[in-house]
């Protein structure tokens, strides 16, 4: 994690199927609110070594997703290549997270431990639960800790890489 965080690519979403025969695709937004998927320009899609920069040039509410049209994109072909692939965009696009709020990109990669010291493992990643988000974090063995700040959290250091958790380490 060398460097700094805001000179990265992060996933904001996922391209689905084709959508109609011109060149439209399905994109899920991974965004919270969903609608900020549309705000952030250009994309980058990305499937493994396959990477590439992409203009878009509309997107709209469709269903429960969006749908959006590339100007690289002409034809319902050249749409169905890139179902599956990530949808990137720049970190520095990002408003700063308002007090006691994170990305979940910022906390994956983490190191959680105890507040008596005992370490936990890496937050790997995160889960939406509705109630709230929950870490995934790796170490000895899986653990599944609810990000609630002031409760289960009691601090995180971004800059230290580390969250420190009230939690029974056996739980």
């Amino acid at each position: 994690m060398a460097g700094s965080r805001n000179d990265r690519w992060v996933p904001v979403g996922r391209i689905g199927a084709a959508h109609g025969v011109r060149g439209w695709v399905r994109v899920r937004s991974f965004t919270e609110p969903q609608q900020n998927i549309g705000r952030y320009r250009p994309w980058r899609l990305s499937r493994g070594e396959d990477m590439r920069e992409v203009d878009v040039v509309e997107i709209r509410p469709h269903g429960k997703g969006f749908v959006a049209r590339l100007k690289e994109v002409g034809d319902r072909n050249a749409a169905e290549a890139l179902t599956g692939m990530d949808v990137l965009v720049n970190r520095d696009q990002f408003e700063p997270p308002g007090d006691g709020q994170y990305y979940w990109d910022d906390l994956i990669g983490l190191q959680v431990s105890t507040v008596d010291g005992r370490e936990l493992g890496e937050v790997v990643r995160l889960l939406e639960t509705g109630a709230n988000d929950v870490l995934v974090v790796s170490g000895d063995r899986q653990r599944l800790i609810p990000f609630v700040v002031g409760s289960a959290i009691v601090s995180v250091d971004l800059d230290g890489q580390r969250i420190l958790v009230d939690w029974d380490p056996e739980f």
